[in-house]
C-alpha cells in the first residue's frame, strides 16, 4: 500500500509539477494585492455570469431542448476563450503559483485531512482514504517538484533558447530537444531528493485510517505489544525502499553525465 500510495502520487505530482514548473518559469506574473484582486474579481464575474445563466435557462428558455441550452453554453464558452486566449497563459502562471504557495504553506497532514473530512462537507462527495491519500500526496509532491523545475529550467543559459529560436523551431521543440536535456540532468538530485521525502510522508496518511506500512505495524503491535521489533523492522524497511530510490536515482543520473 505505501509503495501503491507513493507511486501513483508520484506520477501524478510529477506531471502537476512539470506544468506549473514551466508555465511559471517562461510566464511571468507578479503575486501581489493588485493581481490578487483582479483574480478574484475575475472569480466572481464568472461566478455570477454563471448563476445568470442558469437562471436565463431555467425561466426564459425553459421550453429550449437540453441539447440546444448545452450547445448554446459550449458555444459562448468557446467564444469567450477565443477572444481571451492572450490572457490564458497569463491566468494559468498566477493559478499555478498561488497553488505553490497554498501547498508549500501549510502541513500535508492538513491537506489530507481537509481533503477526507471537510471536502465531502463542503462537495457533498464522500472519499475514499485511499483516494484521499494518494490525491494529496499528487498535489502536494507536485508543488515542490513544480519548484524544482523552475529552478532547473532557469539554470540553463539563455543562449539556449535564443539558439532555438533562431532556428525557428516552436517553443515545445526547443523545450523538449534543447533546453529539457539540459534541465533534466540538474533536477535528477532534487528530484530523488522529493521522491524519498513523499515516500516518508506517505507514513502520515495513519491519521485517515489508510493501511499503509505505519499503519499495520501499528495494528501488529496491538495484537502482540512487541513494540521494538515491530517499529524496528517498519523502519527497515522504509531504509530498504529509500536506499532503491537513491541508488537507481544514482544510476540514473550518472547514465545522463555528459563525460
Amino acid at each position: 500500500m505505501t509503495v501503491q500510495i507513493t507511486l501513483l502520487g508520484l506520477i501524478g505530482g510529477t506531471i502537476i509539477g512539470f506544468l506549473s514548473g514551466v508555465v511559471t518559469t517562461y510566464v511571468k506574473v507578479l503575486v501581489t494585492w493588485k493581481t490578487t484582486a483582479i483574480a478574484i474579481a475575475a472569480v466572481a464575474a464568472i461566478y455570477v455570469l454563471l448563476k445568470l445563466a442558469s437562471w436565463i435557462g431555467a425561466t426564459y428558455l425553459a421550453g429550449v431542448p437540453d441539447w440546444a441550452w448545452l450547445a448554446l453554453q459550449a458555444a459562448i464558452a468557446l467564444g469567450l476563450l477565443w477572444r481571451f486566449t492572450a490572457y490564458i497563459p497569463v491566468a494559468l502562471s498566477f493559478l499555478a503559483q498561488l497553488y505553490i504557495l497554498l501547498i508549500r504553506g501549510t502541513p500535508i497532514v492538513v491537506q489530507v485531512m481537509f481533503i477526507y473530512f471537510a471536502l465531502p462537507l463542503i462537495s457533498g462527495w464522500r472519499i475514499d482514504a485511499l483516494l484521499a491519500a494518494i490525491f494529496t500526496l499528487v498535489i502536494n509532491s507536485g508543488a515542490y517538484i513544480a519548484e524544482i523545475v523552475r529552478g532547473a529550467l532557469q539554470s540553463v543559459p539563455k543562449g539556449l533558447k535564443e539558439a532555438g529560436q533562431a532556428m525557428g523551431l516552436p517553443f515545445y521543440k526547443i523545450l523538449a530537444y534543447i533546453i529539457g536535456p539540459v534541465a533534466l540532468r540538474r533536477m535528477i538530485p532534487a528530484m530523488g531528493n522529493q521522491c524519498i521525502i513523499s515516500l516518508k510522508d506517505s507514513s502520515l496518511f495513519i491519521v485517515i485510517g489508510v493501511a499503509e506500512l505505519t499503519r499495520q505495524g501499528q495494528e501488529i503491535i496491538a495484537s502482540n505489544f512487541r513494540s521494538v521489533e515491530i517499529w524496528g523492522a517498519v523502519a527497515v524497511i522504509y531504509l530498504i525502499l529509500t536506499g532503491i530510490i537513491a541508488l537507481t536515482l544514482k544510476f540514473v543520473e550518472h547514465r545522463t553525465q555528459i563525460v
